[in-house]
């Protein structure tokens, strides 16, 4: 278990938690669904490629869940 600090973010609909992790390949962001049993580790790269997205591909992300 990672001694790393965890931050809880959550609403009335869900919650997740993230926090740093070291892995072979180099630190990580790790964001777990507690509800759903999903987690992710997110490298700097993918992080940064974040930021280069509009909010309305978060919007299409969310408007068809778990892909279906």
């Amino acid at each position: 278990m990672s001694s790393e600090p965890q931050i809880i973010v959550g609403n009335e609909f869900t919650q997740v938690i993230v926090k740093k992790v070291y892995t072979r390949n180099g630190e990580r962001l790790e964001i777990t669904s507690p509800k759903l049993h999903h987690s992710i580790q997110l490298d700097p790269l993918a992080l940064e490629s974040l930021t280069w997205q509009e909010p309305e591909v978060f919007t299409e992300f969310l408007s068809k869940p778990f892909g279906k």
